[in-house]
C-alpha cells in the first residue's frame, strides 16, 4: 500500500512503481492507471513523481514533446531526401520529372564519358598494332 510512505520521503514512496510521490502535499498515492495523467485533484503535475523523483510530469510532458517533435521533424526531412534523390534518380534515368540532375549525376556521367573515350583509344591502339603486325608478317 502506497499511503503508508506519506510524509516519508520521495525515494522511500518511489520504490514501489506503482506509487506516485506528490511534492506539494508529501503524500504517496498509488497512481491512477485508468488516466495517463494524474488528476489536478489528486495532485498538481508541477508537484506529481513518478519513477524518479527528480523529473516532474510537467517536465516530462515538455521533454516527450520535444523529443517526439524532433523525431518526427527528423522522419519529414529524411523522407523528403530520400523523395529528392529518388525523382532526380529518375530524372537521370530519363523518366519525365521537372528536376534538374545534381552534381553526383553530372560526375557519374563525365566520367563515364571518359570510360568511353579511353575504350575507344585502346581499341584504336589494339587495332593499328594488329595491322601492323599483319603487315610485317604479310597477312594482310
Amino acid at each position: 500500500d502506497c499511503r503508508q510512505y506519506t510524509n516519508r520521503t520521495c525515494e522511500e514512496c518511489l520504490r514501489n512503481v506503482s506509487c506516485l510521490w506528490c511534492a506539494s502535499s508529501g503524500r504517496c498515492m498509488e497512481y491512477p492507471v485508468r488516466r495517463i495523467l494524474p488528476p489536478a485533484d489528486l495532485c498538481e503535475l508541477q508537484s506529481a513523481r513518478w519513477g524518479v523523483c527528480w523529473v516532474n510530469f510537467e517536465a516530462l510532458i515538455i521533454a516527450m514533446s520535444v523529443v517526439g517533435g524532433t523525431i518526427l521533424i527528423m522522419l519529414g526531412v529524411c523522407c523528403c531526401c530520400c523523395c529528392k534523390k529518388k525523382s532526380k534518380k529518375q530524372v537521370s534515368e530519363g523518366f519525365p520529372v521537372f528536376l534538374e540532375p545534381d552534381k553526383d549525376d553530372e560526375r557519374a556521367a563525365r566520367e563515364r564519358e571518359k570510360r568511353r573515350v579511353r575504350q575507344e583509344e585502346r581499341r584504336a591502339e589494339m587495332k593499328s598494332r594488329h595491322d601492323e603486325i599483319r603487315r610485317k608478317y604479310g597477312t594482310v
